[in-house]
């Protein structure tokens, strides 16, 4: 059992890994992907909305799909998808073949995170500690991956269709041999030994699994103000030259990605509510300090220290969704993850209407006061305890 559950536990890493690889590889292919089918930023961005809610359509989808046929059915299947998709964006013609191509592999990529974040729920429970946040880490080194390989083709002259058909045959042969690996359905009573009644699947999401979706919204949404606006910031408002200000954006998501390397041990010695409520603290600080900050090294600095106090947040709201109900972790993960994905695509939507009415940099403040409503409302985190119930008295079940 112990071999099982340490083969699992690598498929997985393996999956986040092939997830961020898969959308690194369509971003680093952006450009040249839009150039080929001749649409400018405004067209664009109305076509990336199709990749979010393709995956927001395949989150839900696959979250009641992973709890009645298990993860070691629907994630290799979310990630063939994904796989097979990824290609699709390089052969797009005009603008409605790449909104449709986009639609695609958003709602594979939704799918497939869904799916192994159900899973990696299901191998936490076997370990009986934290290991979630190193899945998350890992899908960040898949898309470091994608870039130095897209690099290295784009300077080479190789057509975005060449190497997205690559990628997506290397990751259709690497999703297929690793499925072996991801646990049967038959062992999740084995691993949450705390396992509900099958009517658990059928009842109303509870308001604490809404609660922690909103959450997820507002600490993605902070995620995606990172990964839209740091380097902008730096170029637009304190006139830093181009090369000086991509270190923005470098410096949040390595901080990020070493930051989750860490935090499952942090997690388990202090607990996940610690690391939300010091972590998310610790990011309002980060980034209000670069949204003051005249001096381009100290806004580098808040940059960092934004990503290095979210780096574990998500990953504890994402355990906590799938640990609430081991027979419903795939439906309560979906609204996780589903949420937070909509907070994230909502970074540009939300800053870019602001800059009108304030400078770019007091924009930030308001992912300031998600950070601080975070480390406010951490306590949700705790398991709730039951109530006390007299006999032929049914507990009241408290759903929205």
């Amino acid at each position: 059992m112990e071999r099982t559950l340490r083969n699992a536990r690598v498929a997985t890493f393996v999956y986040f890994a092939l997830n961020g690889f898969l959308l690194g590889m369509w971003v680093v292919h952006i450009p040249a992907v839009a150039h080929a089918v001749g649409i400018g930023h405004a067209a664009l961005g109305w076509l990336l909305l199709l990749l979010g809610l393709g995956a927001f359509a395949g989150m839900q989808l696959a979250g009641p799909l992973t709890d009645r046929l298990g993860a070691r059915t629907v994630v290799p299947l979310g990630a063939a998808l994904c796989s097979a998709a990824v290609v699709l964006p390089g052969l797009a013609v005009d603008t409605w073949t790449l909104g449709a191509a986009l639609l695609l592999l958003g709602f594979g990529n939704g799918c497939l995170d869904v799916s192994m974040n159900a899973h990696a729920v299901q191998v936490e429970s076997g370990y009986g500690r934290p290991v979630m946040s190193a899945f998350h880490a890992t899908f960040s080194l898949g898309g470091v991956l994608a870039a130095l390989i897209g690099a290295r083709t784009l300077s080479g002259g190789l057509p975005p269709k060449a190497t997205l058909a690559a990628a997506a045959v290397l990751s259709l042969v690497v999703a297929g041999v690793t499925a072996r690996a991801l646990l049967p359905a038959a062992a999740r009573a084995a691993t949450a030994p705390d396992a509900g009644t099958a009517e658990s699947t059928r009842r109303r999401t509870p308001r604490r699994i809404w609660i922690l979706a909103a959450l997820a919204l507002m600490l993605m949404l902070c995620e995606g103000v990172a990964n839209d606006w740091s380097v902008l910031h730096l170029r637009d408002v304190l006139d830093a030259p181009a090369a000086t200000a991509a270190l923005a954006y470098g410096a949040f998501s390595t901080a990020m990605t070493a930051g989750r390397l860490l935090a499952d041990r942090l997690t388990g010695r202090f607990g996940a509510v610690a690391i939300l409520r010091h972590g998310s603290a610790v990011a309002a600080l980060g980034l209000t300090a670069a949204a003051l900050s005249p001096w381009i090294p100290l806004a580098l600095a808040g940059w960092a220290v934004f990503g290095a106090g979210l780096s574990g947040c998500i990953p504890q709201l994402f355990s906590a969704a799938g640990h609430a109900d081991s027979d419903a972790a795939g439906v309560n993960v979906s609204r996780v993850a589903g949420l937070g994905y909509l907070g994230m695509l909502a970074g540009p939507a939300v800053i870019g209407p602001l800059t009108h009415l304030v400078p770019l940099n007091l924009t930030f403040l308001l992912p300031v006061a998600f950070c601080v409503v975070a480390a406010g409302a951490a306590g949700i985190l705790r398991e709730p305890v039951p109530e006390p119930t007299r006999p032929g008295v049914r507990p009241r079940t408290e759903t929205v």
